[in-house]
C-alpha cells in the first residue's frame, strides 16, 4: 500500500464536503421557494362572490362585470380575475356535490347569478375587505358581497407564519454550511502547515504563499457549487417527473437565481477560510505547528 506523502491534500473529500453542504443549503433554499409559490398561488386564488339581483339583463350584466375587472382591488395577473356564474350552474354544481337536487322539494331555483372576483392580496386585510364589500354592495345590480373572512385571515397569517418559520432554519442552515466548509477546509491545510513554513523560510512573501492555496480554493468552491447545482437540478427535474402539481408553483427565475448563488457561495467561503487558515499558520512558531 502507497504511503501518503507528508503534505498531502485531500481534494476529493474537501470538495465531497463542499458538495454535500451547499447541495443541503440548497435543498432547504428550494423548499423555501416552493413553499413562498405555493403561498402566493392560495393567496391569488382568494375570490370573493358578488351575488347579482334578479332580472337583470345582459347589458347591465356586461357592465358590471367591466367595472368589477378594471376596480382596483381585482387581481390582473389572473387569466380569470372575473368570472360569471349563473344560477343555472350554480345549482347543477350544488346538486353534484351534495347529491340532493334541492329544486323539487322547492319548486324553484332560489340561487342567483354571481361573479367570482380574484382578490389581489394587497387586498386581504380585514378593514380593507370591508370597505371592498361596502362599496359594492352600493352598486347597482348587486346584491350581496360574500367572503370567508376566517379563511382569509388564516391563509394569511399560515402564510406568514411558515414563512417566518423557513427564514428562520434557512439562517440557521446557513450559519451551519458555512461553519462546515470552513472547518473542513481547516483540517485540509492543517497537513500543508510545514510546506507553508518551509516557504517563508526561503523568503517567499504573503501574497506568494497564499495565493496557490487560493486558487486551488476557488477551484474546489466552484467544482462542489457545480456538483451541487447539478444535483439539485437533477431533483428538481424528478420532481416535477413525478409530481406534476409541482410545474404549477414552480418559479424558474428564483431557482436559477437559487443555483447560481449556491455556486458564488461556494467560492467565497472557500476562498475566504482558506486564507484564514493559511494566515493563521503563517502567524504560527514552529513549536505551534507541531
Amino acid at each position: 500500500m502507497k504511503k501518503k506523502q507528508l503534505g498531502s491534500y485531500p481534494f476529493v473529500s474537501v470538495v465531497l464536503s463542499i458538495t454535500l453542504a451547499l447541495f443541503v443549503i440548497g435543498m432547504f433554499g428550494l423548499l423555501v421557494i416552493y413553499s413562498q409559490e405555493l403561498g402566493r398561488v392560495v393567496r391569488e386564488n382568494v375570490r370573493i362572490q358578488v351575488y347579482l339581483k334578479s332580472n337583470l339583463d345582459d347589458k347591465q350584466v356586461t357592465a358590471l362585470e367591466k367595472q368589477l375587472v378594471n376596480a382596483e382591488f381585482t387581481l390582473k395577473q389572473s387569466p380569470n380575475p372575473v368570472t360569471f356564474v349563473s344560477r343555472d350552474e350554480a345549482a347543477k354544481q350544488f346538486i353534484k356535490d351534495t347529491g340532493e337536487d334541492f329544486k323539487k322539494f322547492l319548486g324553484e331555483n332560489p340561487l342567483r347569478d354571481a361573479f367570482l372576483v380574484s382578490l389581489d392580496p394587497a387586498y386581504h386585510d380585514k378593514s380593507k375587505l370591508a370597505a371592498i364589500k361596502t362599496q359594492l354592495e352600493k352598486v347597482p345590480g348587486v346584491f350581496q358581497v360574500y367572503y370567508v373572512e376566517s379563511l382569509i385571515e388564516s391563509i394569511n397569517r399560515n402564510v406568514a407564519t411558515i414563512g417566518l418559520v423557513l427564514l428562520g432554519l434557512a439562517a440557521v442552515f446557513l450559519v451551519v454550511v458555512v461553519l462546515l466548509i470552513n472547518n473542513t477546509l481547516r483540517l485540509a491545510l492543517f497537513s500543508q502547515r510545514f510546506l507553508i513554513r518551509s516557504m517563508q523560510l526561503v523568503g517567499a512573501t504573503r501574497g506568494f504563499i497564499q495565493w496557490p492555496f487560493i486558487l486551488r480554493a476557488m477551484l474546489h468552491g466552484a467544482l462542489g457549487g457545480l456538483i451541487a447545482c447539478g444535483m439539485l437540478w437533477a431533483v428538481v427535474q424528478v420532481g416535477h417527473q413525478k409530481i406534476q402539481e409541482l410545474q404549477l408553483i414552480e418559479n424558474q427565475t428564483r431557482t436559477l437565481i437559487l443555483l447560481g448563488s449556491l455556486l458564488v457561495m461556494g467560492i467565497f467561503v472557500a476562498v475566504v477560510s482558506t486564507w484564514r487558515a493559511v494566515y493563521r499558520y503563517m502567524r504560527l512558531s514552529l513549536d505551534e505547528l507541531y
